[in-house]
């Protein structure tokens, strides 16, 4: 079939408006296909730093939203493989106007001493790690954060509680950089505990567990729940990947959701392709009686015409590609609610994919019309009118 490349070639720009049309549609569905094959992958499949690979999270096995006893932290620390554990807490509550999304961020309570073995990937200054150690109404934030809301160390920020009914008056004391969850403020979770009602303390939302090598962490997963199965209060532990994918799953069957419309694209796709290609064999039936003439089999006529139809598909995937990248980065610098999102990109396995099914949308689109030309007789096809 490579001998008949230039003839292949001809043929797509028989009528140069429609190709371009086509490669056009089948572009911009393309690129969309992209964008959401990017983002499942983003969420299902990208593998985890290696920080973050040593982390687990415990939290209660009905909800986030019922706390665990704080003595819990004790027990999870007896457990083989575990280097360190520490407490954390969402606040929630409100930053100036909650009508803003921008003033929607992680605020965490946590124990200080804990949080930069926890967290190594941090990055601070000496003298800002022992600022947020010693004051106790101190607080971090990330440096995108800190850039979003014009925060510098010595400012003053107020929450106002909502799951908890305080007001946090706190102090940023330091300004971190972090490859990942950088979109954060924390502070110091004995502040927190000290202005709560007496009812509501000695309890934590989740647990944070450092493990001593990525292997553990299964292991230590279900050694901690066991720990709990009899308890009043049951826990959950799973990875921190899995963690920061059960607050997606919140939102609904997400994977459902994308897979459903990356079928719907591939279906209009489908529908895009079939149509021009079916006008363009309907145009050349009188060729292919000429070429069978001249001793085309029936198999090569059929593979030409597939051929061309997947060349054009293809090329409409490939323009696809260089948009979905382009918006992949436009996305990512963007407000994006999960951290993932900033990881966001065309993975060469999703556009090997993304070319792949392309061109096998050319070839299906255009199989039942090549097949019916083919087919014709030399009489019949030579009789068309066109």
């Amino acid at each position: 079939m490579g001998r008949f490349g230039a003839l292949i070639l001809k043929n797509t720009w028989r009528n140069r408006r429609r190709t371009i049309l086509t490669v056009l549609s089948v572009g911009a569905s393309l690129c969309l296909l992209g964008v959401l094959m990017a983002v499942y992958h983003a969420f299902y499949f990208s593998e985890a730093s290696p920080a973050q690979a040593l982390r687990l999270v415990v939290r209660n096995r009905v909800s986030l939203a019922f706390p665990m006893p704080v003595y819990y932290r004790d027990k999870i620390r007896q457990a083989a493989g575990v280097r360190e554990v520490g407490m954390s807490q969402w606040f929630g509550g409100t930053y100036k106007d909650s009508r803003d999304p921008k003033n929607f961020f992680a605020r965490m309570a946590v124990e200080p001493d804990k949080l930069y073995t926890m967290r190594p990937e941090m990055t601070l200054p000496p003298d800002e790690r022992d600022a947020f150690l010693k004051d106790r109404t101190a607080c971090l934030v990330g440096r995108p954060l800190a850039a979003t809301h014009n925060l510098k160390v010595g400012d003053r920020v107020t929450l106002v509680g909502d799951i908890f009914p305080v007001t946090l008056e706190l102090t940023v004391r330091g300004v971190f950089d972090a490859p990942e969850n950088a979109e954060i403020l924390y502070f110091q979770w004995k502040y927190l505990e000290e202005s709560i009602s007496e009812g509501r303390r000695s309890n934590v939302g989740t647990f944070n567990i450092l493990a001593e090598s990525p292997e553990a962490v299964p292991r230590i997963a279900r050694e901690v729940d066991d720990m709990f199965r009899n308890s009043p209060v049951q826990t959950r532990t799973e990875s921190e990947q899995q963690f920061a994918l059960s607050f997606l799953a919140m939102l609904g069957n997400i994977k459902a959701f994308l897979l459903s419309i990356c079928a719907a694209v591939t279906f209009t796709v489908l529908l895009v392709s079939a149509n021009t290609m079916a006008m363009s064999v309907r145009e050349r039936v009188r060729e292919v009686g000429i070429l069978k003439t001249l001793g085309f089999t029936r198999g090569r006529i059929l593979g030409i015409v597939l051929a061309e139809a997947a060349a054009i598909s293809f090329a409409g995937g490939a323009l696809g590609l260089v948009l979905a990248s382009l918006l992949c980065i436009v996305i990512r610098h963007g407000p994006v609610p999960f951290d993932a999102i900033r990881r966001l990109s065309v993975d060469p396995s999703v556009a090997a994919l993304s070319l792949a099914l392309a061109a096998a949308i050319g070839v299906a689109s255009a199989l039942l019309p090549a097949w019916n030309a083919a087919r014709t007789s030399i009489v019949q096809a030579v009789r068309h009118s066109g």
